[in-house]
């Protein structure tokens, strides 16, 4: 496959989520994408315990470490070099640190005038361009965990949605800028943010509220839109969730699961009609569906064609014969030697998943090898 980066350097110096994440996308989509590592064990990320220890693993394929202390004044020319030599840097220190050293935006486009610099922040500028955030803090500040959480309970996403937007909507920003440089020669400096991103995602919600005039409720006490929408239980009371967003579905549904009186009942005809039956449809409903297997449910929402799925574990993602069949999952040698299933892009250029070229990188396992492509005297030795 002609991945569509092919011949694009970058330049990452970045820790936890958001800048890898930036990153592994980049090269998943063909860049050479060079991660600058403390010397010694390198990103302290590769190490986190617990809810933490599948971040590495799952953000830094498709990259080679370098190894350079920053505040060494030695390693702080080699990466100098490397910026110059590069067409795209990615970084998600807190604001000012890279100017600190010496390498931020104003300082390396004189050397690069062409680069491509995106800034990964908590914020953009503004009242709150300074304070430090992390996913959570934004998902408090920006309503995304009052719309997940029971009433009076806020509750944090099960994913660090921000922090991996975030690095998606810095992707986007790198290859437009990089589109525009081929007209112009002329490189950009670009700032994705957490805080900016969660409300985007929350923005729905934001404009029912305006429109309203009310407060919107969380998702779990939300005003059903349709009567079928909901999280039912099996015979095995494993759980399953079911729904009918339409006419024509509605009238599948109480076929299918004998409930043949319902779709005759005049006071069910309209969607609006069934929404204020909630408390009767959901009922019967679930009696029938206390009666079957999970297989026999599943298999019928098919046969009427049903949205329909079972509530899974993340560990039951790793056998999902979906993915396993369509390549999604990766197989990702860790280099501390355990080999685990990865998540590919959610994308098919021509039918096929953008591939993983190279399993995570030890702390500085290219360094030599980087250090050569910029002196070739080296190379020989």
């Amino acid at each position: 496959m002609k991945l569509p980066l092919e011949g694009i350097r970058v330049i990452e110096i970045t820790h936890m989520v958001m800048g890898p994440s930036c990153g592994m996308i980049l090269g998943d989509l063909g860049a050479e994408v060079i991660k600058i590592e403390p010397r010694g064990d390198g990103d302290k990320t590769r190490y986190l315990q617990g809810s933490g220890v599948g971040l590495f693993p799952s953000f830094n394929r498709n990259k080679k470490s370098f190894h350079a202390d920053l505040d060494n004044p030695s390693d702080l020319v080699l990466v100098n070099n490397l910026i110059a030599s590069s067409d795209v840097l990615v970084e998600n220190f807190r604001s000012g640190k890279m100017e600190s050293y010496g390498i931020g935006y104003e300082d390396v486009r004189e050397s690069n005038p062409g680069i491509v610099y995106c800034s990964l922040k908590g914020f953009l500028n503004g009242p709150y361009g300074n304070r430090l955030a992390l996913d959570e803090v934004v998902q408090m500040l920006g309503g995304l965990a009052y719309m997940t959480g029971l009433p009076g309970r806020p509750l944090r996403a099960g994913a660090s949605v921000n922090d991996i937007m975030g690095g998606m909507f810095g992707v986007i920003g790198i290859m437009s800028a990089l589109m525009t440089r081929e007209h112009t020669g002329k490189g950009a400096h670009l700032t994705s943010s957490l805080f900016e991103n969660n409300v985007f995602l929350v923005g729905s919600h934001m404009v029912q509220a305006e429109l309203s005039g009310e407060d919107v409720e969380p998702m779990p006490n939300r005003q059903a839109a349709w009567a079928v929408y909901d999280i039912f239980h099996s015979a095995e009371h494993q759980m399953i969730f079911v729904a009918a967003v339409s006419n024509s579905q509605w009238f599948r549904m109480c076929e299918i699961f004998g409930l043949e009186g319902m779709a005759d009942d005049e006071e069910l005809v309209t969607n609006t009609l069934r929404v204020g039956q909630r408390a009767r449809i959901i009922p019967a409903l679930q009696e029938v569906l206390y009666t079957l297997p999970l297989d026999q449910i599943e298999a019928k929402c098919d046969l009427a064609g049903l949205p329909y799925a079972r509530v899974n574990s993340p560990r039951e993602l790793a056998t999902d014969a979906h993915l396993l069949e369509t390549g999604a999952l990766a197989p990702t040698q860790l280099p501390n030697g355990p080999e685990v299933l990865v998540p590919l892009l959610p994308l098919a250029l021509n039918g096929e998943h953008f591939p993983k070229r190279s399993d995570i990188p030890a702390p500085g396992e290219h360094t030599e090898e980087i250090l050569a492509s910029l002196d070739p005297e080296r190379a020989g030795k």
